[in-house]
């Protein structure tokens, strides 16, 4: 069996016609209800799509599991001014839960306005210009990206504050922990869903449990957890000034990251997607608002003092259930939570990076989908990226927290100031007005997380952001170009026949030489066969075998021989193509390479790849059609007729 493959030589770009997944996606969006307002019912794809509660566990655990280290950079900061410092640890967190409030009631409106997802970006695309709106997708990919290795991080940060002896392992076990996220995800975003509502159902129900319970103690039940490890609290500060208390409030602000995962994955929801995404979105505001307020309260009620080597976490789980089985529950939940909530990056960002990809600012292989809507390109680009990370700050939270929110505060003020254009062409000042407020809240939060943390790694994220833009760019005039090449858009000149000559490049006969002349003749109005001589007797003397061989076989095709003064087979291939385009102009030639396919991978191992090298000096030397013709082999297959001529050595592919 053959099968004959014609080389790409690049994929065009997308022009103003859509990408028929595109047009596929937002007919699906249209089309969520019937004539009559009455939701459709699920089509088969919809086995592959979320549910609201699937949504909430696959695109929310970023924002839930951000209970874990939110409050605990707020404390952090905090303490710097002592306990008279951490008493503003509930009206900083309250402040964040009204933004909270605010984010939520505003990516509503977003996911209504922009159903076929994009978030952020759609927004400011839309209604700021496509430079907006690629400054919001760059503050996306960062947040995404920092998500996951934060995620990661704090996760393990859990296991060894319970099991303090795997503090060594800490960035081992976060390249464990990405390799599983990353193998869930790649099966596909209702798979990795399905396999998430359970730990995120244990983790909220342990995290709500614990504030019950310890609303209704009197003081702290255990302190075991924080014994032996050195407060980080200051002493003897009396005052705390307003750039303490906004630096903590930009510290906190990291557990609002993830607000905006649902807006960017409305495609990955089933029919109704708005409404079932805008419930979603809902439910992570009340539940996140609650734990967030919760946590606060019980930081204040317990007078906690932050340690160094146990979170914040761990201790008010300490002192709510006491140092028992329970603590051990909430802290082995948040572990596995904050290890799973970069589920939220692999569920947000390969689809942000499919609408980037179609527009023609990334490489379009990342619009591609294998089955079960998974972008793999998409996920395994940030796992890669995600796992240098992980390895660059050395498995700390601390390292990256700093890093984490400026990216999505752009992001958020940016969607919010074309909402608010959006509603006001829509003639809705009301709903203008809401968005307007959250692009003031969340510019101002932009600027304080910048300014304060700007020394702790900040200007990174201030450089980053630019480059990434300017790389989109690139990526876009690389597409125009290809595109004004190709004519795209305009229409071309009728097709006309022209003389075609086919090369087939030889060493020795065989059933591959016989397939590939057999392939060539059906191809174009005249064969010819190339052989590569030497100089060298060994050479030689196999060069004069096949030219007997090919006279007793005489295939009606002629032989040429084309000497080289070296070992190289590709460049007198490509010498003789450029003399055909010299002394015929109008000749179009292709050179048909004759490969084996081995009946098992790892007989690929065997081959010379003479093949691929002959075909990369065709084609960068030549504008010759290259055609791969693979001969495929089977382990059932009888053996071919032998032929007296012995292959060359290093020059057949068989």
């Amino acid at each position: 069996m053959t099968t004959v493959s014609e080389t790409p030589d690049i994929e065009p770009p997308h022009t103003g016609t859509p990408h028929p997944e595109a047009v596929k996606d937002i007919r699906d969006a249209k089309d969520d209800k019937d004539a009559k307002g009455a939701p459709r019912p699920a089509a088969d794809d919809d086995r592959h799509r979320l549910t609201a509660v699937q949504g909430l566990a696959a695109l929310s655990l970023d924002a839930m599991a951000s209970v874990a280290y939110g409050p605990e950079a707020i404390v952090l900061v905090l303490a710097a001014a002592g306990g008279y410092g951490l008493g503003f640890t509930l009206p900083v967190t309250l402040a964040i839960a009204a933004l909270l409030a605010v984010l939520v009631a505003s990516y509503r409106q977003v996911i209504a306005a922009f159903p076929d997802g994009g978030g952020s970006y759609a927004a400011a695309k839309t209604h700021l210009g496509p430079r907006a709106g690629l400054v919001a997708a760059a503050s996306l990919v960062l947040d995404y990206v920092l998500n996951v290795a934060v995620a990661v991080t704090a996760g393990v940060a859990a296991l060894t504050s319970a099991l303090p002896e795997l503090y060594g392992d800490r960035v081992a076990l976060c390249l464990a922990v990405l390799v599983v996220v990353t193998g869930v995800n790649l099966r596909g975003i209702v798979d990795s869903a399905r396999a998430f509502i359970a730990p995120t159902a244990i983790f909220v129900t342990a995290i709500l449990t614990m504030i019950a319970v310890g609303l209704f103690r009197a003081g702290p039940v255990s302190t075991a957890a924080a014994e032996g490890h050195a407060s980080v609290l200051a002493d003897n500060a009396t005052s705390v000034g307003a750039l303490l208390l906004l630096k903590a409030f930009a510290s906190g602000c990291s557990a609002l990251t993830g607000v905006e995962a649902i807006a960017n994955a409305v495609p990955s929801f089933r029919a109704p997607r708005v409404r079932r995404a805008q419930h979603a979105e809902v439910a992570l505001g009340a539940l996140l608002g609650v734990m967030l307020i919760g946590l606060s309260v019980l930081i204040s009620r317990f007078g906690l003092q932050p340690v160094e080597g146990v979170t914040v976490l761990a201790q008010l789980a300490d002192a709510s259930l006491g140092h028992n089985w329970a603590f051990y529950v909430v802290q082995f939940a948040t572990m596995i939570l904050l290890a799973l909530s970069a589920n939220t990056s692999f569920g947000g960002l390969p689809v942000l990076m499919s609408l980037l990809a179609r527009d023609n600012y990334l490489p379009h292989v990342f619009a591609l989908k294998a089955d079960r809507q998974v972008h793999r390109h998409g996920v395994l680009a940030l796992a890669a990226v995600s796992a240098g990370l992980l390895v660059f700050s050395g498995g700390d939270t601390n390292t990256l927290v700093p890093l984490f929110a400026i990216g999505v505060f752009v992001g958020f003020t940016l969607c919010q100031t074309g909402m608010v254009l959006h509603w006001r062409a829509a003639g809705r000042p009301a709903k203008a007005l809401l968005n307007g407020f959250g692009a003031v809240l969340t510019g101002v939060s932009a600027v304080v997380v910048t300014a304060t943390k700007f020394t702790e790694g900040a200007w990174l994220i201030v450089l980053a952001l630019p480059a990434i833009v300017l790389c989109f760019e690139a990526v876009h005039r690389a597409y125009r170009r290809i595109g004004d090449d190709l004519g795209l858009g305009r229409v071309p000149e009728p097709p006309h026949r022209e003389h075609s000559l086919v090369i087939v490049p030889v060493s020795n006969l065989s059933r591959l030489t016989c397939e590939a002349l057999n392939a060539a003749v059906s191809l174009g109005d005249e064969v010819r066969a190339v052989t590569v001589t030497h100089a060298d007797p060994e050479d030689r003397r196999a060069t004069e075998s096949l030219r007997r061989d090919w006279e007793r076989w005489n295939p009606g095709v002629d032989l040429v021989e084309l000497t080289s003064l070296t070992r190289s087979v590709g460049r007198p291939v490509s010498a003789y193509v450029q003399r055909i385009y010299t002394y015929h102009p109008t000749t179009r030639v292709t050179v048909l390479i004759p490969e084996v396919e081995p009946a098992h991978v790892w007989q690929r191992l065997l081959q010379n790849q003479r093949g691929s090298v002959l075909a990369h000096a065709v084609r960068r030397d030549t504008d010759a059609v290259i055609c791969r013709l693979r001969f495929r082999l089977t382990p059932t297959r009888p053996r071919a007729p032998h032929v007296s001529s012995a292959p060359r050595t290093g020059e057949a592919n068989q």
